[in-house]
This record gives structure tokens, C-alpha cells and sequence, in this order.
């Protein structure tokens, strides 16, 4: 009898023939590479396979490839503890450079042949008398896979499945790990602003940039403030872009962080610390070990409630709107200072965004977008921000040629679009439905879903500091119930539903104590019945 340790073909003849995988894993992501890694590492085994849907590796930084797209944490710290980067160009690199970073890893752990493209992981059905999952994979057209899900459907729909599939296949693994990322599903038109329909130029969401799309002397509306849009408005505004206007609409100011480094401290870190990280022992780790306890504090001082909370925030408060004050145009001010808390909604590094807005080819407002015609959109009618310091807007049409959506991902529907059903035919949906959110045992395991682990669960989002670093902690967790059951000590592990509704009631317990709650905005990381699935308290 096969192994259940390793990879083969059961019933080869057979109608019901299928490939068995010990493990499968969801997404070549930051997630995805790093359990690969650490399971060829910590447990000694490559039998495994990746299924990734998108056309290349990286996750989110293989598919958000627009202009100035850059990681707003340290690369250092960024990056895995086992696969350090001693050389990167400067401190907060391009997308590119990450994307590359993480392809250079996957080359130097040698499991690049085990990601298997073009591949989309449909459905998981737990099958309880063998202990296994059974798993729906859909091969898809190289390329289709880089859509988002409704331009998939879309295209399915208005050209025929062909254009999207090749075929479905039904294979079987011992244990499923997701690496299903959270800023990768983007959000579609606003359906309360009409006429999309009626645009003769492209709308483009910022995530599904296209690398042909034609700027020069084009009329440019982007919708959104957030982290997305702050990068890409200063690449359109320098002149080498040659576009004609930029109007950028923003609903609410975000609280703007100055850069880490000034320009003049910068210059030195890409001068010399490559050479430094490289040559000096130990320096690597001690400024990795250093960011980590910055970035800590920042969380004391910027998300919790408690009197050190209370104390810091307004100090940075003051800080960043001392920043923007000196560096963003006078005329801005007013719609550029946010009334709510410091740390309710994601903080943009400033980069270059300010400045930007100098340009004569920049407007920034607060009015909102009404309606799209042909050829142009209408701004207005509505209330300038903040509320109640300006008099109402007028309604106004502003030429527009190319319309970029910078408004966010679908951040709450976790694990999108992929279908998990577990033990008793329970989808897990339904169970987060029932229980009023996504969650999960420290964010990596559910009741009634044996062997599925999630790395990037719900409330694993911390806000402030480097994503990889809590991967790592779940892939290393992860990797302890792993070892037992691919050496035949244990079939499977499932959590106890009352222990995950114990850390569940915990953590929203907890959040309900942070500025995520009590500051007074709307954010990503709340859905509208107020429940976060999102950060960790």
C-alpha cells in the first residue's frame, strides 16, 4: 500500500483515479513560500505541492504591479528570519524588488517545481472516513488566473467558460494549508455612482494594473487615499508620465506617517548599509530585533486604550500634522487633517504624496463622485471635509479619459473565493454566519475542519508591523501538528469548538478596547455589523 507520506496516483485506471498529496498548500504567496520552505527545513520533506492560481510567485507582490507600489515596512524586517536580505536597494523597496526577493527564495529552497500555476483551488469536503480532504482544482487559461474573480466570471459569462477553464480535477491531501492572502480579491465599481457603463475610456483597479495602459496627455481620475493610491499619484504626476490632470478624490484623509528616514539619512542607508549588513556579524539580526521592538511600541502607543495609549497618541497625532503642515500645499490643510484616532484606519507612509500634490496637475477633493458620462465624470453635489467647515459643494464635470479605483480589497470575505466544507457537512461560511464573523483558533485552525490550517487567518492583521513576521509564527505553530500526523502518530487534529469560541470571545473582547473600535472611523477592518477579522488586539 502507497505511503501516506508521500505523493502518488491512486487507482490509476479507475474512474475515480486521483493524485494523493501528504500536503497542499493554498497560494505560492509570502504564506505558501514560507510553510514550502520551513517544511523542506524544519521536517525534511518536499512532498508537498502549491497550487497557485495567479501566473508567478509572490502573492500580492506578483499582482499589484502599479507605479510607486512599495512595501511600507522595512525591507529587513519584511522579509523571512531563515532567508535574510542583506542588499536591498534602499529601505522601503519597490514591489519588483519584493516580488524578486521572493522568487530568489523559493530558487535557494528548491521548491519552485513543487508550485504547480494556473491553478485554482475551487473547493475543500472533508471525507471522514478516510480522514482526508477532498479537493476541486480548476486549471485555468495561463493569464486568466491574474484576473480578479468578477472579471473572471465576467469573461466566462460574455465569451464562454472556455476562455477561463481547461478542465476541473479531483485530488485528495492528508492536510491543507491556506495561504490565501488578504489584499488580493479587489473591490469592484461603487454600485451607488452610475454611467460605468456608459465610459468610452478604462477603468482600472489599481491591483490589476496593465503594463500596456497608455497615460500620455490623458485626463486621470483616481478614486481613493489609501496606501495604494498615495503611491501612485506621485509617479503620475512627474513629468516623464506626461499625463495631462490628475483628480484625486478621497472620502476621508488618512493619517500620513513622515518616512522613517529623511531624504539625506536615506541616501546614507542605500550608500552603505548593504556593505554594513553584509560585512559587520550580527548586524542583520540586531536591527531586525530593533525594528521589532519599535514596532511593538507603536502599537502601545497608537491602538491600545490604556493610559500609555491615551498619553502617545496625541503626541503623534501632532507629529504627523506638523508633517503634513510643512509639506502639503496650504490650500489642503483643512480636508488633509483627519477627525478620528491616529490608528483607526491603515496609516500611509508619506513617501512622496504630499509633495505631489504641488503639481498643477494635481487636484485633490473631498467632494464625491456622482456619475460617470462618456468622456467625463461629475463631482458633487456634497459636503466638503471635515463636516460643517465648508459650505455645501456645487455639482461640477471634470474631463476624465482613464478612471483608477483605489478603493481597497475585499478584506472580510476570508479565504474567497475558496468553498471548505468540514466534518458533519459543515461549510465553514455558514459557521462564521452563525458565530458573527471569520475567526479562528489563533487564527490558524476551525472546529469541524480536521487538518486545515490557515496562515494569515482572521485577527491575524496586527496594523503595525511586518506581515511575515506573524506568518512565521503560524507556519512554525503549524509545523507542530504537522510533524505528528505525517509521521503516523495522530490521523488528524481538530480544534475544540469551545476552545475556538473561548479565544474568539476573547479577542473581540479585547478589540473592543483599541482605537480599531473607539476611534471613530470607517475602516477596512470592520465589517458593517462590526465585527474585525481582521487585526489582532
Amino acid at each position: 500500500m502507497p505511503s501516506v507520506t508521500s505523493i502518488h496516483k491512486r487507482h490509476a485506471y479507475g474512474k475515480d483515479a486521483h493524485t494523493y498529496y501528504p500536503v497542499l498548500i493554498v497560494g505560492a504567496g509570502e504564506s505558501g513560500i514560507a510553510m514550502g520552505c520551513r517544511l523542506k527545513e524544519e521536517l525534511g520533506t518536499d512532498q508537498f505541492r502549491i497550487f497557485e492560481r495567479q501566473s508567478g510567485i509572490g502573492g500580492t507582490w506578483w499582482i499589484n504591479r502599479y507605479p510607486g507600489a512599495a512595501c511600507d515596512i522595512p525591507a529587513l524586517f519584511y522579509s523571512f528570519s531563515f532567508a535574510t536580505k542583506k542588499n536591498w536597494s534602499t529601505l522601503h523597496p519597490s514591489g519588483p524588488e519584493i516580488a524578486q526577493y521572493l522568487a530568489d527564495v523559493c530558487e535557494k529552497y528548491q521548491i519552485v517545481d513543487k508550485i504547480q500555476f494556473h491553478t485554482d483551488v475551487r473547493e475543500l469536503r472533508w471525507i471522514e472516513d478516510d480522514e482526508e480532504w477532498e479537493v476541486l482544482l480548476s486549471h485555468l487559461v495561463p493569464g486568466t488566473g491574474d484576473l480578479s474573480s468578477y472579471d473572471r466570471e465576467q469573461l466566462a459569462l460574455k465569451e464562454g467558460a472556455h476562455r477561463v477553464y481547461v478542465k476541473n480535477e479531483i485530488v485528495r491531501a492528508k492536510i491543507v494549508v491556506s495561504g490565501v492572502g488578504g489584499l488580493v480579491e479587489p473591490k469592484t465599481w461603487p454600485k451607488d455612482i452610475p454611467g460605468m457603463e456608459d465610459f468610452e475610456g478604462e477603468i482600472i483597479h489599481t491591483a490589476r494594473w496593465k503594463s500596456d495602459l497608455d497615460l500620455k496627455d490623458k485626463d486621470v481620475i483616481m478614486l481613493g487615499s489609501g496606501c495604494s493610491a498615495a503611491q501612485v499619484v506621485p509617479e503620475l504626476a512627474k513629468p516623464e508620465a506626461s499625463v495631462r490632470s490628475i483628480t484625486q478624490i478621497m472620502r476621508t484623509p488618512p493619517w500620513v506617517q513622515p518616512d522613517l528616514l529623511p531624504p539625506h539619512l536615506l541616501e546614507y542607508w542605500e550608500r552603505w548599509m548593504p556593505s554594513l549588513l553584509t560585512y559587520v556579524p550580527g548586524l542583520p539580526q540586531l536591527l531586525r530585533q530593533s525594528m521589532f521592538l519599535a514596532f511593538e511600541e507603536s502599537f502601545f502607543s497608537m491602538f491600545t486604550d490604556g493610559s500609555y495609549g491615551r498619553k502617545r497618541r496625541p503626541e503623534l497625532e501632532k507629529k504627523f500634522l506638523d508633517h503634513m503642515r510643512k509639506v502639503a500645499p496650504t490650500a489642503y490643510h483643512d480636508i488633509l487633517t483627519p477627525n478620528y484616532s491616529l490608528g483607526c484606519k491603515r496609516r500611509v507612509i508619506d513617501g512622496t504624496w504630499y509633495r505631489s500634490l504641488h503639481s498643477p496637475k494635481v487636484t485633490l477633493t473631498t467632494q464625491p463622485l456622482t456619475r460617470v458620462h462618456a468622456k467625463s465624470v461629475t463631482i458633487g453635489p456634497g459636503q466638503d471635509y471635515p463636516p460643517g467647515k465648508k459650505a455645501q459643494g456645487e455639482e461640477h464635470e471634470i474631463p476624465a479619459d482613464v478612471i483608477l479605483l483605489g478603493n481597497g480589497f475585499e478584506t472580510n470575505q476570508w479565504l474567497h473565493p475558496l468553498k471548505v466544507v468540514g466534518k458533519g457537512n459543515k461549510d465553514m461560511q455558514d459557521l462564521w454566519t452563525e458565530r458573527g464573523g471569520a475567526q479562528a483558533y489563533l487564527g490558524i485552525a476551525m472546529d469541524h475542519c480536521p487538518n486545515f490550517f490557515m496562515i494569515f487567518g482572521p485577527n491575524t492583521a496586527t496594523g503595525h508591523t511586518s506581515v511575515i513576521f506573524a506568518t512565521e509564527n503560524a507556519v512554525n505553530y503549524t509545523l507542530r501538528l504537522i510533524k505528528p500526523i505525517l509521521d503516523g502518530q495522530v490521523s488528524s487534529w481538530e480544534v475544540k469548538e469551545e476552545a475556538e469560541r473561548a479565544w474568539t470571545k476573547q479577542v473581540q473582547d479585547q478589540l473592543q478596547k483599541t482605537v480599531f473600535r473607539r476611534g471613530v472611523c470607517s475602516s477596512w477592518y470592520i465589517t458593517a455589523d462590526g465585527w474585525n477579522s481582521s487585526t489582532y488586539p
